[in-house]
């Protein structure tokens, strides 16, 4: 309507408004191809970035949020927001793609049970929130939290250069007791999450059973072949 209240001529965008119909009469049809303006998009298939909502591929990178612990998917450009510690008001940091194998790791039978861990493999890392290193490991349950005796960490630290370089929140001291020797590994924090992921899916029994002892060991394998020495690194080599 104009400011007299006669009808506006058509045009302008006021030619993509679909009156309201009288009482009484019929709806008008939209001109011919302008339907599709008012279909609701489809919903949205694949994995999207948690944070833009962005379509991903399967193999993606990740964000910590960092107060509620959550891993969340990211696409490239989210990912590098947060590469910088304390960016986005220090509420998110990026997972980086670190691994590395550490040949002169010592810890003793008599450490590890201190530890009172019930399977053969769990991961330390720092909580920047409560300022404190946390140790959880895989369980059908999930994630399970393990204290940490401060003394005997205190040990271990003092004897493991290794465990001065971690990043807190997104990287992991990750350790695996095998039958003669513990083997060490700093990975990202997603990895060690992967981890637990194969535990509580394929886990049965008392023993877990030969599917997810089969997941356990192929997740070891890959882990070995993207893994370094850390040796270099103590030696002044770039970490």
């Amino acid at each position: 309507m104009t400011s007299d209240e006669s009808p506006r001529p058509a045009g302008g965008l006021g030619r993509f408004v679909r009156a309201a119909p009288q009482p009484g009469q019929p709806e008008q049809p939209l001109p011919q191809g302008f339907e599709r303006f008012l279909e609701k998009p489809p919903p949205p298939t694949g994995e999207h970035c948690e944070l833009c909502n962005e379509a991903i591929p399967e193999e993606h990178p990740h964000v910590v949020n960092l107060d509620s612990r959550a891993l969340m998917c990211s696409c490239r450009p989210c990912y590098l927001l947060f590469t910088e510690r304390g960016a986005g008001a220090g509420k998110f940091a990026s997972v980086p793609d670190r691994y590395l194998f550490d040949p002169d790791f010592t810890i003793s039978d008599a450490q590890w049970e201190q530890f009172q861990i019930p399977v053969k493999m769990a991961f330390f890392f720092v909580n920047s929130v409560i300022e404190q290193t946390v140790t959880f490991y895989p369980s059908p349950a999930g994630a399970t939290e393990s204290l940490l005796p401060a003394d005997t960490w205190v040990e271990v630290m003092a004897a493991n250069p290794l465990f001065a370089s971690l990043e807190p929140d997104v990287e992991a001291l990750l350790v695996y007791r095998r039958d003669s020797a513990y083997e060490c590994f700093l990975a990202p924090i997603d990895a060690c999450y992967e981890l637990v992921g194969h535990v509580r899916m394929n886990w049965k029994g008392f023993d877990g059973g030969q599917e997810a002892w089969e997941a356990i060991d192929g997740f070891f394998e890959r882990l070995r072949s993207r893994s370094r020495s850390a040796a270099p690194a103590r030696n002044g080599g770039a970490a």
